[in-house]
């Protein structure tokens, strides 16, 4: 018995149906789009034709030749959307029910789809159909024996019934149907998507030429196991950055579809979600047990070695050593913690993860306790970033989660193979050596490779640790008078002046206060052995050399005028020794080039750790 396409199914389908799942007949393939692949197919239902878009997830069923001319598929999940000035049918989910057979009926092409398919760029692979009459015709042999398919027969399609005169529609206000977070894509209308909230961004505000913002994004998983992340702007996040909350299960509608920006979203989807005025979101109290909590990909640290940098991964390991958070400048003068520990797991092979921000004081303090009780705790990190700074090693980032001794099996095997012995292998370390009694993986240098090797002239800045004596600090311009102003989360910091009324005033922020901030900007002179350097300390480096703040020491010399209690405080710190971590990059003054030596920690030597650090040296010579 031949087989029986679904009578009517193309004008159905143009006319809204989306539950009949029709059959209809492949009777052309076209790859279209310039930056990205999808696909365009001519569907019968042997009498009329219509184009319609396979969804970008199957593409691989036409590359892989499950679907191809003559084809007879079941539409499964389809929805017909208005494009422009015509209507194209998106399949979401197909079923190939015969692979190859003639074509069936006298299907008709109409107008439109003949427009649309003259905008298509076909691809090199495909075969194109000849146009006998109103008929398409395969380009290949005709399969001479006619395949059977008896498919379940579709009642004859029904018009709907003409309104006209008949007064106002109402407006469908029925809810959008549920889709898989696979399934999306910009060509549907209405839609809707249950998952949960695995991640959620800082709320962020910025400056463009269109004025002040503000921006926050959030990450979807849905029982499926699609992710896609959603983000928010200006009164939109009024709306729902406080409603949002990780862990939590939502149905989420009528947002706008646009390509992910791969810079900033490492998700595995094409497309980021962008809600809008008119977008609704609706938590959902009952729990779905369907929708993980998280998902995750690890690596082995092996493997790290081999990985991309700037790539992000997934990574769990036992946490062996963690070291202090520190303060450090960013390249906008901004000052943050950074915080350093070190990953094995049973691949043979150890990573160093940096912290930033504030994981150094949240999770990194919950380490830092954890280690400290002669424990070592499973670490798995969500969403980290490779470096190549020192080897290969591991950072956060905004949207990383880290989780301490998490409730996974990946986590139970590491427990098992570290307490049943792993705890005393040797592992390799894929970043820069640590040298015991370090606080980092830091580079040791003399006074004089400074120079002679030409730190800090390339395009990055160098980072290096020198153990040197002060021998002279200028006093004449030790600190400056700051703005206390907050934009944002960040203080201004840029210098004032007195106004004429006695208040401090801030060209930047162009206000005025009654008091304001003091921070250092220290200037002082080191040496060690091998010859001398000037270098630059800020706030906390600066307190952390002279043990007093900013501002006492500007009412010493002043205010008080206390000369002589200032010249103490300098004094005392002449000839101290420090382990002095610095920051060289080569910087314009006016016309000339200069190479900057500033100050992000200044520790008092640790004799104790600076001699184990020694007799590594000796032993390793």
């Amino acid at each position: 018995m031949p087989v029986h396409l679904t009578p009517n199914a193309i004008s159905a389908i143009v006319a809204g149906d989306v539950n009949s799942k029709p059959l209809v007949q492949v009777l052309d393939i076209k790859l279209i789009g310039n930056t990205q692949e999808r696909y365009s197919l001519l569907i019968s239902d042997a009498v009329s034709t219509e184009q319609a878009m396979l969804a970008t997830q199957l593409n691989d069923i036409v590359k892989t030749g499950r679907v191809k001319k003559g084809s007879v598929i079941q539409l499964i999940d389809y929805v017909c959307s208005p494009i422009k000035s015509r209507k194209v049918i998106v399949v979401l989910s197909l079923e190939t029910i015969i692979l190859d057979s003639e074509i069936i009926g006298n299907p008709k092409s109409s107008a439109q789809s003949e427009n649309f398919a003259q905008k298509a760029m076909p691809s090199g692979n495909l075969e194109q159909p000849a146009k006998v009459g109103n008929r398409l015709v395969s380009a290949r042999n005709p399969v001479n024996n006619v395949q059977s398919f008896q498919a379940t027969v579709q009642p004859p399609y029904q018009p709907p019934p003409n309104y006209k005169n008949h007064g106002a529609i109402i407006k469908n206000e029925a809810p959008a149907r549920v889709i898989p977070i696979a399934a999306l894509n910009p060509y549907q209308g209405r839609w809707a998507i249950k998952a949960r909230v695995t991640a959620k961004g800082d709320l962020r505000r910025y400056n463009n030429a269109k004025g002040d913002g503000k921006v926050f994004s959030f990450d979807l998983l849905d029982s499926d196991g699609g992710e896609i992340r959603v983000t928010c702007f200006n009164a939109v996040v009024d709306r729902f950055y406080e409603v949002i909350e990780v862990g939590k299960v939502y149905l989420i509608s009528k947002g706008s579809l646009k390509p992910a920006r791969k810079d900033f979203n490492h998700l595995n989807n094409e497309w980021e979600v962008f809600l809008e005025a008119s977008s609704t979101v609706e938590h959902c109290p009952d729990e779905d047990d369907t929708i993980p909590r998280q998902q995750f990909s690890f690596r082995p640290i092996s493997e790290i070695e081999n990985a991309e940098t700037n790539s992000i991964l997934d990574v769990i390991g036992i946490v062996t050593s963690i070291n202090p958070s520190i303060p450090v400048l960013r390249k906008n003068g901004m000052e943050t913690q950074r915080r350093v520990l070190n990953l094995k797991d049973a691949s043979g092979r150890s990573v160093e993860l940096t912290l930033w921000g504030d994981f150094c004081n949240k999770e990194g303090q919950n380490l830092q306790e954890i280690i400290n009780s002669g424990l070592s705790p499973v670490l798995a990190v969500k969403s980290g970033k490779v470096s190549d700074f020192t080897g290969k090693s591991i950072g956060t980032i905004s949207s990383t989660q880290l989780f301490v001794n998490p409730d996974l099996s990946e986590a139970l095997i590491l427990r098992d193979w570290y307490d049943g012995g792993g705890k005393n292998t040797t592992s390799l370390s894929i970043s820069k050596e640590i040298m015991s009694g370090s606080a980092k993986n830091e580079i040791r240098k003399s006074v004089s490779q400074i120079k002679d090797e030409g730190l800090g002239r390339s395009d990055k800045p160098d980072w290096i640790t020198v153990k040197a004596t002060i021998s002279f600090i200028k006093t004449d311009s030790f600190c400056y008078t700051a703005c206390p102003l907050m934009i944002g989360d960040r203080q201004c910091n840029k210098k004032v002046t007195r106004s004429g009324n006695s208040k401090w005033l801030c060209d930047r922020c162009n206000q005025e206060f009654e008091d304001c901030d003091y921070r250092y900007l220290l200037q002082a002179q080191i040496q060690d052995h091998t010859g001398l350097t000037w270098v630059t300390a800020f706030q906390e480096t600066g307190e952390e050399i002279l043990g007093v703040s900013a501002k006492e020491l500007y009412i010493l010399k002043y205010e008080q005028q206390d000369d002589v209690k200032f010249g103490e405080i300098i004094r005392s710190k002449i000839f101290d020794q420090f382990l002095f971590r610095l920051k060289i990059k080569e910087e314009m003054y006016g016309d000339e080039q200069r190479v900057k030596n500033t100050v992000v920690k200044a520790d008092r030597v640790n004799y104790s750790s600076e001699s184990k650090y020694m007799l590594d040296l000796l032993s390793k010579r």
